[in-house]
């Protein structure tokens, strides 16, 4: 073979010889290099304990079955998300009434010094008060949520949901290592756009690219925790709250896979149009999972990693915000009038102006959007204490005339809209290439915006609200 020889090369070279096609013989080189392989060692390696494989292929029997292993998947990510909701309402509204009885001693101190007014609202009620809701509102459900999922991780139950995933991924016209992707963007859409490299068709690892942001990251989670929890806990009674806002974050992470499937299709059958490729997925044994260790890497690389990065960029923007809040013309805000001017398309979409301003002002992270929500609502009027759920519907209900379908409504947007700053600029330097970076931001707010018209509309016309 001659230096000037690539793989692909080869493939086309013996699908000629053969007749078959290229994942045929891509399949075949693969069996008889893992049969090669068996040879070698079979009289190298000796089992010492064979029921623990047997154990391993019993429970694979089931996990990846058709019959058990969609309803297990559902089943555990319920769990996880019943843990996480239920969990972080205490620690959260703790974390809250802490935070902001700091507050109080802040303005007390700045009373003391006879600060000016400007000084205190930008530096306590602007930047002080946006970070102290980026932490009661995230880090709950994030040192919960993190922890457990590195552990599924850990125990090796994540490359069985790949392959359970991999067939429809393949139906979809995209590559089965997508569905490894997908699941590296549950913890950032960033990362999931970098796992990428490991499709080698540049054409799916486009369509792996284009699609990732369908999947929550973990700077979402929280915005649709508490939106969930919010409104199930006043529809349902307290006994129930928590099974019901499980089932719908956890229907909305689903809505989110069916959805990157469907656009997975759509522009492999058009814009990306080819055959997809095969590949082989080694499942790994499962083990013991180390819980020290995976308590150490989920709050470390995890949850001190995100929640900082909220911090940094929460900061200026509750600043930001502050100051569209108190920076008047004539005898309305900067941020009543933009919000004003964004509220005719956005009660369209089912949201108000205030809503669509904060994913707008939420660019450079998802984690700040809802933060900056609750600021734009309490901003320019009475400060507000909002040291628990229930003051959050106040705010929203009651102040604000929200109902279920603006939730919904801004739960499905919060699913579906651009990637954040990160994101965008990783494709960027992924794929060298502005119009794929545009494209990338794009398609899931199109789709966002579309569902959401589509949406708000059916219901008023049913006249369910």
């Amino acid at each position: 073979m001659s230096s000037g020889t690539t793989w692909d090369s080869l493939l086309q070279e013996a699908q000629t010889i053969t007749g078959s096609n290229q994942n045929t013989v891509r399949d075949s080189i693969v069996k008889s290099i893992y049969q090669a392989a068996e040879n070698i060692t079979a009289d190298v390696v000796t089992c010492t304990a064979p029921e623990r494989t047997n154990w391993d292929r019993k429970i694979d029997n089931i996990l990846t079955s058709r019959v058990w292993g969609f309803p297990i998947m559902f089943g555990v990510l319920a769990v996880v998300f019943w843990l996480t909701i239920a969990g972080a309402n205490v620690p959260s509204s703790m974390l809250a009434t802490g935070l902001f009885w700091f507050e109080d001693r802040l303005t007390a101190l700045f009373m003391a010094m006879n600060a000016p007014d400007w000084l205190h609202g930008f530096w306590v009620l602007g930047v002080y008060k946006g970070l102290a809701w980026v932490v009661s509102v995230m880090l709950p459900p994030m040192a919960i949520f993190f922890p457990m999922f590195t552990l599924l991780e850990d125990l090796g139950y994540l490359p069985r949901v790949a392959f359970n995933l991999d067939r429809f991924f393949k139906k979809a016209g995209a590559h089965g290592k997508q569905a490894l992707t997908m699941s590296m963007g549950f913890g950032c859409n960033a990362a999931g756009v970098i796992a990428c490299r490991i499709i080698e068709s540049p054409r799916e690892r486009l369509i792996a690219t284009l699609t990732n942001n369908f999947v929550p990251c973990n700077g979402r989670f929280p915005t649709l925790i508490a939106l969930v929890s919010i409104f199930a806990a006043g529809t349902v009674s307290l006994s129930l709250s928590s099974a019901v806002a499980t089932l719908a974050v956890a229907g909305l992470v689903v809505f989110g896979v069916a959805v990157t499937l469907f656009i997975s299709w759509t522009p492999s059958k058009t814009l990306l149009r080819g055959e997809s490729s095969s590949f082989s997925l080694e499942l790994p044994p499962y083990r013991k999972p180390q819980v020290g260790r995976v308590l150490i890497r989920s709050v470390l690389d995890r949850t001190i990693y995100v929640l900082g990065r909220a911090v940094i960029i929460a900061a200026p923007a509750g600043g930001f915000v502050w100051i569209l809040a108190n920076t008047m013309v004539g005898d309305v805000s900067v941020l009543n009038m933009v919000a004003g001017w964004l509220d005719p398309f956005a009660k369209f979409m089912g949201l108000d102006g205030f809503i669509l301003l904060a994913f707008i002002l939420g660019l450079p992270a998802n984690e700040i959007v809802f933060p900056i929500l609750i600021m734009s609502y309490v901003s320019g009027g009475a400060m507000m204490e909002l040291e628990s759920l229930a003051d959050l519907r106040r705010l929203l209900v009651d102040q604000h005339g929200w109902t279920w379908l603006t939730a919904l409504c801004t739960l499905v947007f919060a699913l579906c809209h651009w990637p954040c700053g990160t994101t965008l600029y990783t494709i960027q330097k992924e794929q060298h290439r502005w119009r794929w970076t545009v494209l990338a931001a794009l398609i899931p707010t199109s789709v966002g915006i579309a569902v959401c018209i589509v949406l708000n509309n059916l219901v008023r016309a049913l006249g369910l609200v």
